[in-house]
């Protein structure tokens, strides 16, 4: 935040000095936005006052400010887009728009940002929208405090709350977005901070990684989506102090790795999910301080997961802790917390004496055939997990937590 003071700071202190405001309003000398940008110069301040404007493609070509009072509606007319940001130093706060265009071959957009640097889009309200902020081959601009409400139905004809494309150094901090396709979407976008936003009742992901790299999140809540988060094919991702909750449904997630590498999942939540973490092809990752709660799988490996860390979590009452498909480990689990361990402390140092197995024989049958999941805690599965913890035979036979936790990680 104290980021965002200084370059606001900046931006009026540069601008006061060599600079105008332009005043818009149905009773004002200048009653369109359109016209105040014609008139204004650079760093000049518009100030819209409290009203509603009907207007839509709004081109921003000039080092500007447009500061709102009351949230004046900024209304597209369901038309096309509705701003343009195609300028550096460009700072919009306090507006409320809606009603943006749908296209079937042109990605529509309340607020878009072009080629820019160095801009600022804060306490924004978009409702009634296709995508809501799309920013584009820009860098160095802060996405602070908005909130981005769709109305999104069907993929095919929905956008995501917040784009990055070809976009770096993008700070995304204190948004709630919902009911859009995805809530935050980043591609081909590095050195990026997305951190306390909120992310809910998004049609697919609440965030979409796609080929972005060094890209840090943090302290978000992504709730009831439509598959939780997907990061894809991406690399030294830091992902930290999040919350995924609520994500159910027959292909659905908290999260979604795919074609990661050498990232840091540390002190997130995973609760209430289908699969809290469902992960394929990712190497060179450290799990550490995360908590596993109440989810049908904790954990999914798929396949190709090499020389990962699972390091001090906590399970707890998850049907399945981990799942795999492999018959070879070289991935690590040390010093977790499982809430299905039955083993004994006796030199009471807080590690369990005998080795836990967090793969079931049942999680390796369900895996193949789901429908036998209605066995779930029947004698049965109890006695064939047994005889597979005794001497595995289709499970990975080094796949263990030598170091078993007695009570819960705190950190």
């Amino acid at each position: 935040m104290n980021k965002l003071l200084v370059f606001v700071s900046i931006f009026l202190i540069t601008s006061s000095s060599v600079s105008q405001t332009v005043e818009v309003c149905k009773s004002c000398s200048v009653k369109s936005i359109k016209e105040a940008l014609t008139i204004a110069k650079d760093y000049d301040t518009i100030r819209l006052k409290k009203g509603t404007y009907k207007e839509y493609n709004i081109i921003i070509d000039k080092p500007i400010a447009i500061i709102g009072e009351d949230y004046p509606v900024i209304d597209g007319e369901l038309k096309g887009e509705v701003i343009t940001i195609i300028s550096d130093d460009v700072l919009l706060d306090g507006l409320f728009v809606i009603n943006v265009g749908t296209s079937y071959t042109e990605d529509y957009a309340a607020i878009r940002v072009r080629k820019s640097k160095n801009f600022v889009i804060q306490n924004v309200v978009l409702e009634k929208l296709f995508f809501g902020i799309y920013i584009e081959k820009s860098s160095y601009g802060k996405v602070y405090h908005n909130k981005i409400i769709g109305d999104a139905v069907e993929e095919y004809n929905s956008g995501n709350g917040i784009q990055l494309w070809y976009s770096n150094h993008i700070e995304i901090e204190h948004n709630y977005v919902e009911h859009v396709r995805d809530g935050i979407y980043l591609e081909f976008s590095d050195d990026c901070i997305i951190k306390n936003n909120v992310s809910a009742e998004n049609l697919r992901y609440g965030l979409h990684f796609m080929f972005s790299n060094d890209d840090l999140y943090q302290d978000n809540t992504f709730e009831n989506n439509g598959a939780g988060v997907a990061v894809m094919f991406s690399k030294k991702i830091k992902m930290l102090n999040n919350t995924f909750r609520e994500n159910w449904g027959t292909a659905s997630y908290g999260m979604l790795l795919k074609e990661i590498n050498d990232a840091e999942i540390i002190g997130n939540t995973f609760e209430e999910n289908t699969i809290g973490i469902n992960i394929e092809g990712s190497n060179r990752i450290t799990y550490k301080h995360n908590n596993f709660k109440n989810n049908g799988w904790a954990i999914k490996v798929r396949g190709a997961c090499y020389t990962n860390r699972f390091l001090e979590n906590n399970f707890l009452y998850n049907s399945f802790d981990i799942a795999y498909n492999s018959k070879v480990n070289d991935n690590v689990f040390d010093r977790n917390y499982w809430s299905n361990y039955t083993g004994y402390d006796l030199d009471k140092n807080g590690i369990g004496d005998v080795p836990y197995r967090p793969v079931k024989l049942f999680s390796y049958i369900v895996n193949r055939t789901p429908e036998t999941i209605i066995l779930l805690r029947s004698m049965f599965i109890d006695i064939i997990d047994f005889s597979e913890k005794i001497s595995p035979v289709f499970t990975p036979d080094n796949l263990l937590d030598n170091n078993p936790l007695i009570k819960k990680v705190s950190w």
